[in-house]
């Protein structure tokens, strides 16, 4: 039997681009953690901060720039990076991207 309200979905189309704008939708959040959806226009970004737990950014297209503790990687979609609890970080797009943004709170 199907619970109501679940449903399949493509993450690339959960929001549009917006110019000059990161759009965020959260996913999941739960005491364990949270899964936050965002696109960011061409330009725009993050600036650098830390948080305390780890994270996992999964590029679902575009490219952008994800510095961690002042070393930079290029993503582009399909690819993923690691960021350390309590290491400094920043993003930036390169191009026009879209992400999940996977934080483990333990």
């Amino acid at each position: 039997m199907e619970k109501s309200g679940i449903q399949a979905i493509r993450l690339i189309d959960l929001a549009d681009y917006q110019e000059g704008s990161v759009v965020s939708r959260t996913i999941i959040d739960k005491k364990t953690g949270t899964v936050t959806f965002f696109a960011f226009d061409e330009g725009q970004g993050l600036s650098e901060h830390t948080a305390p737990f780890d994270a996992l950014v999964y590029l679902l297209d575009g490219e952008a720039e994800v510095v961690i503790s002042g070393k930079p990687f290029r993503l582009k979609g399909g690819e993923m990076v690691i960021m350390p609890a309590n290491d400094p970080h920043a993003l930036k797009a390169i191009t026009r991207f879209k992400m999940i943004l996977t934080m483990i709170r333990s």
